[in-house]
């Protein structure tokens, strides 16, 4: 089933949760709704679901409007971060109570259900923990028993709020692959919201980035990170450098560096800022005459595949953080406190009205990140 949200509006006392949204979620794909907190994305989730109202606007399932509807009426199955199972029932009893709840006209027989929720049990790779309760379970085994408890009913939209932020790392990193090749089988319409960007890029089929009620950019993972649409895009998703100063005809001078901007020519004298992801910095020793940034390398990490460099520039003292491969940083051998001289490979320059809300992202990043 399709999900199209029109013009959304919402608001609470003076905060602007969503500020005239519209957004289409094709049919049988993975949409994940990512942001930082406080932008908007689980307000939204919650109006598609019919637990929270828009001030205006319509949400329309397969081209109907059900922004009038009743939650119960419009089939959707909803997933929460903290599980929300009833902890004096069982774990089949947990998965069977939305069918039970059904009118008399609807429900299905004592068997019917029975067979119902042994087989999501068996989808969950969890049958054998029928008797058990919530309590008795960890973390990913309750988030996968919510999961099927939402299936139950199958539902038309499955909406996931958060559905591995209460996991450790290593947990949420084995749910989310799971996930992923469950709604592959499954093929039902799922939104879920999430802060984590890795989780979002490595899950859906289509990502949503929102910041402040709006929505910053709408594309596959490869689209919005390879080709940001600004710079909140662009600071949100992964670590980046930045390198401020001025844009003219096509040429960004930042600090007594210059850079190629071609798609500024017609730049005259504007505010401007290079963007450029650590892995995308060529970096060599320093030799007289040498083109790029000179720094002093602070501190060097060497474990595993890759090598993190923290580098601080010579001419005004701001860090820089490139990647380069454990076999280059064996060959370069490097030491802390040498003089070494960095070249962007790849660089987005944003001009004018974009950079004023450049900052914007770093403060969201790390704020989650915290």
């Amino acid at each position: 089933m399709s999900i199209e949200v029109k013009d959304i509006n919402k608001r609470f006392g003076n905060f602007v949760a969503l500020n005239n949204v519209s957004l289409n979620f094709p049919a049988g794909e993975l949409t994940a709704l990512l942001g930082p907190s406080g932008c908007g994305k689980t307000t939204l989730l919650r109006i598609i679901a019919g637990l929270e109202s828009p001030d205006a606007g319509q949400v329309l399932l397969d081209g109907d409007d059900a922004s009038a509807r009743h939650v119960r009426e419009r089939q959707v199955g909803f997933v929460f971060q903290h599980y929300a199972l009833f902890k004096h029932m069982t774990v089949f009893e947990n998965i069977a109570f939305g069918l039970r709840v059904k009118p008399r006209a609807q429900r299905p027989s004592e068997a019917q259900i029975r067979d119902k929720v042994t087989s999501l049990l068996e989808l969950v790779q969890l049958d054998w923990l029928a008797d058990r309760y919530p309590p008795q379970l960890s973390g990913g085994q309750r988030q996968r028993i919510a999961l099927a408890r939402a299936l139950a009913v199958e539902p038309r939209v499955l909406l996931l709020d958060e559905p591995f932020g209460a996991l450790d790392a290593k947990v949420r990193k084995e749910l989310r692959r799971w996930l992923r090749r469950l709604h592959d089988e499954l093929h039902v319409t799922s939104i879920f919201v999430t802060h984590d960007q890795e989780e979002a890029l490595e899950v859906a089929d289509q990502i949503v980035l929102m910041n402040k009620g709006n929505v910053e950019q709408i594309g596959s993972p490869g689209e919005v990170y390879n080709h940001p649409a600004s710079p909140f895009v662009y600071g949100f998703l992964g670590n980046v450098n930045l390198f401020r100063g001025r844009v003219h005809e096509g040429v960004l001078e930042a600090g007594g560096v210059t850079f190629d901007a071609p798609d500024h020519a017609q730049a005259q004298d504007e505010k401007g800022i290079g963007y450029v992801r650590p892995h995308d910095l060529e970096v060599d020793r320093y030799a007289p005459g040498a083109e790029g940034i000179v720094a002093q390398l602070r501190r060097s990490h060497a474990i595993g595949p890759l090598a993190q460099l923290e580098l601080e520039r010579n001419d005004n003292a701001e860090l820089i953080e490139a990647v380069i491969s454990n076999e280059r940083f064996a060959q370069l051998n490097l030491k802390d406190g040498e003089t070494l001289v960095v070249r962007p490979r790849r660089l987005h320059v944003f001009v004018d009205k974009f950079v004023d809300n450049a900052a914007s992202a770093e403060v969201a990043r790390n704020k989650d990140a915290r």
